[in-house]
């Protein structure tokens, strides 16, 4: 891997980390600001500070992306950086189409897609490219397992399922207990401790989506590393050399990466957060500070877990049906069925949508002779 290439991979992830934050940032958010707590650029501060601390804890799901979908010994070495390229490519188009039209659909899912397609493309269709499933070992749960059914299809089912069940729990517990409470003190008491839940919300965000490009750049710097690319780097830019470790799960993600890789979203969120904003905070179902208290704890909650697992799921997932399971507590009818049908379609379409895209863009370098 050349100097030129390893510098690409960094800049198109960190491009990919800005898109990202048009999105998943913007869920993260969107229920503080569509209840008025606060501003969309308090809001956007929160976010970044609260997403920079959950990407310092933990690198399980940045482990996942960077040894847990592609197979390497199938995968050729040389390629290996062309291919991280294409995949993230894939993902920066899917998430700026479904921004402009103001979906929330999924960063996670986009990048997964389009690293799979462009791993089949790199390894010129052999199916065994991807890990698609791998058991866990004796003894333990099935969450332990790896590969794309374990860590990716299984979760992307039932974390949103999750998200709706704890949101509903959680609002029609709220309504029980604040039956009797004035509507002026319950919307002054949760005003303030939705500002808890927000930065609750942030910081699961940070231990989830601000790892996913964490594991690409660490991954194009190890076998940056490896294959020499820095050995005569000036003394200053030494942070740049990345040891590969002698198994890929166990590899390091040094602390200029997670920080290089949260400011990136943050930035992203206060670029062209808002139209996500305006989909999940005010399209979906009116929002009051219970409401967005109830969502985002919800949320947080089912993001902390999966991300201590390894699984690289979907904010906009969890939270969105947080959001729906909030609503429907409230009453059915509160809620908008129509930008519901258009934010599921959107993720139906996601994962085979962006896989296509990451293998086009692959056969078309290759074509053009870019990738052997």
């Amino acid at each position: 891997m050349t100097l030129t290439l390893v510098f690409l991979v960094i800049l198109v992830a960190l491009v990919f980390t800005y898109t990202n934050g048009f999105h998943d940032t913007a869920n993260s958010i969107a229920t503080v600001v569509g209840t008025k707590v606060l501003t969309p650029r308090q809001a956007i501060l929160l976010a970044t500070v609260t997403n920079l601390l959950g990407a310092m804890v933990g690198a399980a799901v940045a482990k996942t992306i960077a040894s847990g979908l592609v197979d390497a010994r199938v995968v050729p070495a040389e390629s290996a950086s062309l291919m991280l390229i294409g995949a993230l490519l894939g993902a920066i188009f899917w998430n700026l189409i479904t921004w402009y039209v103001g979906l929330p659909s999924s960063s996670s899912h986009a990048l997964i897609g389009a690293l799979c397609g462009a791993a089949l493309a790199t390894a010129h269709g052999d199916l065994s490219a991807v890990v698609w499933a791998k058991a866990p070992p004796m003894g333990k749960h099935w969450w332990d397992g790896g590969g794309l059914l374990y860590k990716v299809a299984i979760p992307m089912v039932l974390s949103p399922i999750l998200g709706l069940m704890i949101g509903f729990v959680v609002m029609a517990f709220l309504y029980l207990i604040l039956r009797n409470w004035r509507p002026l003190t319950v919307n002054r008491v949760f005003g303030k401790l939705q500002l808890l839940s927000c930065a609750y919300m942030g910081f699961s965000h940070g231990t989830n989506d601000a790892q996913k490009t964490m594991g690409i750049i660490a991954l194009a710097l190890a076998a940056a590393s490896k294959a020499g690319a820095f050995d005569q780097l000036p003394g200053w830019l030494s942070f740049l050399y990345t040891p590969e470790a002698a198994d890929p799960k166990n590899q390091q993600i040094a602390m200029w990466i997670k920080v290089l890789c949260a400011l990136t979203m943050g930035a992203g969120t206060a670029a062209g957060g808002w139209r996500i904003i305006k989909t999940l905070g005010h399209k979906l179902v009116k929002l009051q500070p219970v409401h967005g208290f109830a969502a985002e704890t919800a949320g947080a909650t089912v993001l902390v877990v999966t991300a201590a697992m390894g699984m690289p799921v979907s904010t906009t997932h969890v939270i969105t049906t947080a959001i729906i399971g909030v609503g429907a507590a409230k009453r059915m009818n509160a809620l908008k069925w129509s930008v519901v049908e258009r934010i599921v379609w959107a993720w139906i379409l996601t994962l085979p949508a962006t896989a296509g895209v990451g293998y086009l863009l692959l056969r078309l370098m290759q074509l053009a002779g870019w990738v052997s």
